[in-house]
């Protein structure tokens, strides 16, 4: 993806998300944040986490989407760890360093 639709669609989620709540993502995992959403054109999947981050020399984009989570859950500690899964396998099948 080109870097300028890269920045417009990570500004994009940026408004959105603030607008919910939203909470800023670890700085090792990039510029990103983790949202509830309910009660919006997005209520089919209300728990969101988008980061744009760094891996080797590109700057790549993961969005993850659920639709619930489970009862007791913190679901917005719950997608930061799953951002941070996704970001390690996405190293691993595309033989990168995230962060770096």
């Amino acid at each position: 993806m080109p870097q300028e639709q890269l920045d417009f669609v990570m500004d994009d989620r940026r408004a959105v998300y603030t607008r919910h709540g939203g909470v800023p993502l670890p700085n090792d995992l990039g510029d990103g944040l983790a949202a509830y959403l309910p009660n919006t054109p997005f209520a089919a999947q209300p728990y969101r986490v988008v980061a744009k981050f760094r891996c080797d020399d590109k700057e790549q984009l993961i969005t993850i989407y659920l639709a619930k989570v489970a009862k007791g859950r913190d679901a917005i500690k719950d997608m930061i760890e799953l951002m941070r899964i996704a970001q390690k396998r996405y190293g691993e099948l595309y033989d990168c360093t995230p962060g770096a």
